[in-house]
């Protein structure tokens, strides 16, 4: 339901930041704000704010930003709906009244609740009973024993066509409320309804808050029409929109920041038993849209561990089909192909949860499904056939629906199909060290079959990128002022130790730095030899040349006063910290504009572009430092 905006700031008026966080999160008095350690990262110094007259949070670790309700929803994996209501339980707040029809609608899906809840508590008492040992035979010879089928509340329908109706008509409940809930065949030329679930294993599905929505039922009898069985669509049971195990895993899945959905139940309970319980499933069809944005909610790249065999690499390409153009910066997938002819609950008892762990580690990233799908053991023996697959390639692409996700995506094919075709050899006449001299290789090109990946390219994308990317001016004259002065490594190590820098090589050196005997500490000549004795001799001298071009260069030498370096040091190291607070701040709130394109996320938006403006005068007040103050002005 949609919440009107004064309830909400009733429960925020009522609730305190800091008491909502000092749940979870030790808090300390800082002035007028409240300092901890992240709950969203390991950290051994406070970057963790909160204030409760601005009524938010802050997180310098992970750029996380929000109120009472969106703390809940990061350290709980709760849906906004969920954390609305257990805050207002928690204050006190009445919720909103709902209007006649609304009430109605929901006091029906109320009483179709309970109808469930009582036909789950049936067949849970039909497995532990004389009528169920053939099905607790069954569960047993998989793994799941009593302790398991208490905790995922497994049953067992009888074969008797009306024996769920009349147990639940004893209990007052009347048919038309059993065919509402999907638990009753019925129909025209059917004179009587009658049971849906006949000699069945079932397994109660729940919605996000537990409650038992619909159920799967597993055959016992080896000629049945259906081995697996579903509920049909309800008033309650959507399955395109739920996942099996939701409940269970969505805070496993939070606090491990890892979800893996798999494609059956006995698997899911396998999966979690072994140790993975942030474990899920698709309700018996193909993966939809509605659930991978399910999926998403739980983690930013969920595994999706398909059975090693042809079907389970088919459901892998449907996948890859469904979350194409819904992919994003921070909403992909992966995939773990099991061994051929196993699925999660063979490898598990064959091999153990070490051999499942091995699999999802070794999960491959959706470029490399959707490289894959396209080449799908097609012939590439003909200019023909390779320009068809550099056309599938583009057109699967072109689904994309993030603009910049899919001009990275067409680089990385292009750099695939590059190595796949040997384009990447020398020129005419030039010798091709790819070539082996093997049969079929002379002109070139690969034996059939996939090779995923660009691992033969003479310099990995990675490297490519890295070495084109302009370095932070900022990161430069930071390590320029450590080489000039370096007393001052000593003094602010563990600031430059958690620094975060954007250009890799320049962390590399900055780890190499920190990683200096005291002795070589004493003076720049000295820090000098020993950075060159270690190899970094050369990257010291292309960072003081680089920091030579700087405005600030007057203090970055050893002979400017040491003050003034330390001075130009705590600022810069300042702002820096802050930068890369309000860059991410930045993009949650340009993804907060696109979800929700209001008046708050706009202002919320041109706030911190605000700040960020206001840091870049803060910086070039910096930068002329030395010649406002007119102590140590650069030497000509």
């Amino acid at each position: 339901m949609k919440f009107p905006p004064e309830f909400l700031d009733e429960i925020r008026a009522r609730l305190p930041v800091s008491e909502v966080v000092a749940r979870r999160v030790k808090l300390r008095k800082q002035g007028r704000e409240w300092a901890g350690l992240s709950p969203f990262n390991a950290e051994k110094t406070p970057s963790f704010f909160v204030n409760d007259q601005k009524g938010f949070y802050h997180d310098f670790s992970s750029g996380k930003h929000g109120d009472v309700f969106r703390f809940l929803m990061e350290t709980e994996g709760l849906s906004f709906p969920d954390a609305v209501e257990r805050l207002a339980g928690v204050a006190g707040v009445p919720m909103p009244r709902m209007d006649r029809a609304e009430a109605e609608r929901e006091t029906k899906r109320a009483s179709l609740l309970d109808v469930l809840a009582m036909a789950a508590r049936l067949f849970e008492a039909n497995l532990q009973g004389s009528a169920g040992a053939k099905a607790r035979g069954y569960l047993s010879d998989r793994g799941l024993g009593p302790a398991v089928q208490e905790r995922f509340s497994l049953g067992y329908a009888a074969p008797d066509r009306f024996a769920l109706r009349d147990a639940l008509a004893a209990k007052g409940v009347g048919a038309d409320q059993m065919i509402e809930a999907g638990l009753l065949i019925h129909g025209e030329g059917i004179a009587v309804p009658y049971d849906r679930f006949r000699d069945r294993v079932m397994f109660p599905i729940h919605d996000r808050n537990g409650k038992v929505v619909a159920f799967g039922g597993r055959a016992l009898e080896p000629g049945a029409k259906a081995k697996y069985l579903n509920s049909p669509e309800t008033q309650l049971f959507h399955k395109g929109s739920l996942l099996f195990n939701h409940h269970r895993a969505r805070k496993s899945a939070h606090d491990a920041g890892a979800l893996v959905a798999v494609e059956g139940y006995v698997d899911t309970i396998a999966m979690s038993e072994a140790g993975f319980p942030h474990v899920v499933a698709p309700l018996g069809t193909a993966l939809t849209a509605d659930q991978c944005a399910l999926l998403w909610t739980m983690a930013d790249e969920p595994i999706l561990c398909f059975d090693g065999d042809n079907a389970g690499r088919k459901a892998a390409f449907r996948a890859v089909e469904t979350a194409l153009p819904l992919i994003g910066a921070a909403k992909s997938l992966r995939f773990a192909l099991l061994p051929e002819g196993q699925d999660p609950d063979d490898l598990i008892r064959s091999s153990g949860p070490t051999a499942i762990a091995e699999a999802l580690c070794g999960a491959r990233s959706f470029a490399d499904m959707l490289f894959l799908r396209e080449l799908d053991d097609r012939p590439l023996d003909t200019p023909e056939r390779r320009a068809g697959l550099e056309r599938r390639l583009a057109e699967a692409v072109g689904g994309i629906a993030d603009e910049t996700l899919r001009r990275h995506y067409l680089a990385d094919m292009k750099r695939r199909l590059a190595a796949l075709f040997g384009e990447d050899r020398p020129g005419p006449g030039a010798a091709n060290p790819r070539r082996t001299g093997g049969e079929g290789r002379g002109k070139g090109f690969p034996p059939r079959g996939p090779r995923i990946g660009v691992a033969e390219t003479p310099l990995p994308p990675h490297e490519r990128l890295v070495r084109k990317a302009p370095e932070p001016a900022r990161e430069i004259a930071i390590l320029a002022l450590a080489l000039g002065h370096p007393s001052l490594l000593e003094a602010h190590w563990e600031a430059l130790a958690s620094l975060e820098f954007v250009a890799p090589r320049l962390a590399a050196f900055r780890d190499a730095l920190l990683a200096q005997p005291v002795e070589a500490l004493d003076s720049p000549d000295a820090l000098a030899q020993a950075l060159t004795a270690a190899g970094r001799g050369d990257e010291r001298a292309r960072i003081l040349a680089e920091a030579s071009r700087s405005p600030t260069w007057w203090c970055l030498r050893a002979e400017a006063a040491t003050t003034d370096a330390e001075h130009v040091l705590r600022q810069s190291l300042a702002l820096h910290r802050r930068t890369g607070a309000l860059n991410r701040e930045l993009k949650l709130a340009e993804r907060s504009l696109a979800d929700e394109p209001n008046e708050q996320n706009f202002a919320r938006l041109l706030d911190i572009k605000a700040s960020l403006a206001d840091l870049a005068h803060a910086e070039a007040a910096i930068e002329g430092f030395g010649d406002l103050s007119g102590r140590h002005s650069p030497s000509v």
